[in-house]
């Protein structure tokens, strides 16, 4: 078991955290049939999915530093709507009243927290293959400890927090998150980190005790990514970007690792994009991505 606690700003109370609304739900590669066969049924019964993939943690995780739907601060890029369930993968039910971290790299990058080690994309952080960056980009110092597994925690080294955020899940097991599209840096493909607390308690000072029963990431398919290349600021990235087909966390299993269902405008992909996922998640186990 793990202590973790959240410091509410101003000491406001949790009570009334917002429902995230209504949940797009993403095709998984192992439901029963296809929606073309259950067209009856699957307005009325939940799907039951297996359990979602884990992955490492990384080293840029700061334990749930906000507490807040909308991450975004003052970073620019293409507007994202982050819609996420939690279920339970044995019963299929609802996890509510969980906290859900997510955080991951602005357009160009950058970590929050830790600009000094990220440096745009230039030297890549241990959850992912090393390589040497490409000509004429900053470098930054690596981080130290670990390859892959754990991804070598590394302590925050300035005081932003842009592109992090925990919030609670609604009786539905819903939560939304306002953000940007993330870009990428040397050695990984475009993803988003998430975690899942549970047995916790949320008090008027946050979320306190309880334990990470999920550690993952989501992904995004290459069509939209592509797309995003052509919109600043990711367009004036100058790093060499992993394809999701090469990526060495990705598991290549769909929905069940972490693939998520998006929506928007293709000949537009500025105005925004809403991206949804179905998580299972298996509560009563510890996954914190850091073995």
């Amino acid at each position: 078991m793990t202590r973790r606690k959240v410091v509410v700003a101003g000491g406001a109370a949790v009570v009334g955290v917002g429902a995230a609304g209504a949940l797009a739900m993403t095709a998984s590669a192992d439901e029963a049939s296809d929606a073309t066969d259950t067209a009856s049924a699957s307005s009325t019964a939940e799907v039951c999915y297996k359990l979602t993939s884990e992955t490492t943690e990384g080293p840029y995780y700061i334990d749930a530093d906000k507490l807040r739907q909308d991450i975004t601060e003052d970073k620019e890029g293409i507007p994202l709507t982050l819609k996420l369930k939690v279920i339970d993968s044995e019963t299929c039910k609802p996890v509510a009243n969980a906290a859900v971290d997510v955080w991951h790299c602005d357009a160009l990058g950058l970590y929050s927290g830790y600009e000094s080690f990220s440096q745009g994309g230039g030297t890549a952080p241990t959850d992912a293959p090393t390589g040497e960056p490409p000509s004429g980009e900053p470098t930054g110092e690596p981080p130290s400890g670990g390859t892959g597994g754990g991804g070598g925690h590394e302590e925050p080294t300035s005081d932003t927090r842009y592109l992090r955020g925990t919030w609670k899940t609604d009786k539905k097991g819903c939560v939304t998150f306002t953000t940007i599209f993330p870009g990428w840096y040397q050695g990984r493909c475009v993803h988003i980190h998430t975690k899942v607390h549970v047995d916790g308690e949320w008090t008027d000072a946050g979320y306190e005790g309880g334990h990470a029963c999920h550690t993952g990431q989501f992904f995004f398919e290459e069509e939209a990514v592509l797309l995003t290349e052509e919109v600043d600021p990711y367009s004036t990235s100058t790093t060499t970007r992993t394809l999701l087909t090469e990526d060495t966390i990705y598991d290549q299993s769909g929905t069940t690792g972490g693939l998520l269902k998006l929506k928007y405008n293709k000949n537009n992909i500025a105005k925004g994009v809403t991206a949804s996922i179905t998580m299972g998640v298996a509560p009563d186990e510890t996954n914190d991505g850091t073995s």
